[in-house]
């Protein structure tokens, strides 16, 4: 639920600044994190082992015939699919969680609270957590994959893994989940085609990490599509904090953002429609929207956080053209038609019917009125015209395109 307090945070954070971006996108760096611990304990005399268990492939094993990284995702599948089966992910690391774990006399690992980390509300919001947890979820999942490619675009329904936080931390495995994935595909129908669209889920993964890996100095801080840093993003801090609060009058999107605002998370569908709203809706620069999710998402990965973020912006590693702009009533009405996900989070629409919840400024007053909905007080009225901000943005980025 947005509140004043949640509105007002976000006004204050309305301009990320890129000198905290860079700093917060330093921290992240695990490659970075790595060599100093091995440093430190090579320094003290200890013994420091390294095994590849984040992803499927190490980001340097698979490249183009010219010996060079794939920059587009379609035949990065093809070879990644060509090389993968359960003898190769098996043959990545040994069990590395048990090593992890102090032999017996050896003195017990300490516990979080003395390295520095504070309780959370994880719990209260549902997602178990640990390696048990993760077990948990990942059992629940197979259960249901079947289903995963039918509703994992909905998000009023128990369509995604719920796993990726797990994956994001190392509680589950990556090489366990796309064994379980490929082992479901064997047994082909019901499960064939939901355990195969996950699985093409998480060959996105490692291709977005195969891209950090290779170009992540360019990557990071700019465009991949180089000539893209020409586009001359508005400088609106208002709108911005609107987006950031759940504030834009369009109920899907300010459902989305108040989801994340609430539990950290944030439906994957909905990733992208609150995405593409920010830079194409918005025109506001990708970067800032990235930034945001960087410090609100429980499972924010900064190769996948880039990723979907250039994606959804046209700026990244994407054959699709840049004038895809997703249209957020029509996303509305497609992914949650009876708007239960939208009553959800924006309660204040509640009393309004499955068809006017998308775009209540379209309601006649009296239904309005009658749905105790006063725009621009109980709720705001659109920030943007979809239809002239579309126009913009063709224009925006035509505009780069004839400098080429």
């Amino acid at each position: 639920m947005v509140t004043r307090a949640n509105w007002d945070s976000a006004l204050r954070h309305a301009r990320v600044p890129h000198a905290w971006f860079s700093r917060g996108l330093r921290r992240f760096q695990a490659r970075e994190r790595d060599h100093t611990v091995a440093r430190t304990l090579a320094d003290d005399g200890r013994a420091f082992e390294q095994v590849r268990d984040h992803v499927l492939f190490d980001p340097r094993a698979l490249s183009t015939g010219a010996g060079r990284p794939y920059t587009v995702f379609t035949p990065y599948r093809k070879r990644w699919r060509s090389e993968a089966g359960p003898h190769v992910w098996a043959s990545l690391a040994s069990d590395p969680a048990g090593r992890l774990l102090p032999a017996s006399g050896e003195p017990a690992l300490p516990p979080l609270a003395e390295l520095g980390f504070e309780t959370t509300n994880l719990g209260e919001l549902g997602i178990a957590v640990g390696e048990r947890g993760g077990a948990d979820q990942l059992e629940r999942f197979a259960e249901r994959i079947g289903e995963y490619a039918a509703r994992r675009d909905y998000p009023a329904l128990a369509g995604p893994s719920y796993l990726s936080v797990h994956l994001r931390f190392g509680t589950v495995s990556v090489r366990q989940a796309a064994t379980l994935a490929a082992a479901l595909m064997d047994e082909g129908p019901p499960a064939l085609v939901g355990a195969e669209t996950w699985l093409h889920e998480l060959v996105w993964r490692d291709f977005y990490f195969q891209i950090l890996r290779s170009i992540s100095r360019h990557v990071v801080a700019q465009a991949f599509r180089t000539e893209m840093d020409a586009v001359r993003w508005e400088d609106d801090d208002a709108a911005f904090a609107a987006w950031c609060a759940g504030r834009t009058g369009y109920p899907l999107v300010d459902a989305g953002m108040r989801q994340l605002a609430h539990s950290g998370y944030m439906h994957n569908r909905l990733r992208m429609v609150v995405a593409s709203f920010l830079t194409k809706d918005l025109g506001i620069d990708w970067r800032r929207g990235e930034a945001w999710f960087a410090q609100h998402l429980n499972d924010f990965d900064l190769a996948a956080n880039n990723g979907g973020w250039q994606w959804a912006a046209s700026t990244g590693c994407d054959a699709q053209p840049w004038f895809r702009i997703f249209n957020p009533v029509t996303q509305s009405t497609r992914f949650d038609p009876r708007g239960r996900f939208i009553r959800r989070y924006v309660p204040e629409l509640a009393g309004l019917s499955d068809k006017e919840i998308h775009a209540p400024w379209t309601v006649e007053p009296a239904r309005l009125a009658a749905a105790d909905v006063r725009l621009g007080e109980t709720y705001p009225g659109p920030i943007v015209d979809h239809a002239q901000a579309r126009q913009r943005t063709l224009a925006r980025f035509d505009a780069v395109k004839s400098e080429d």
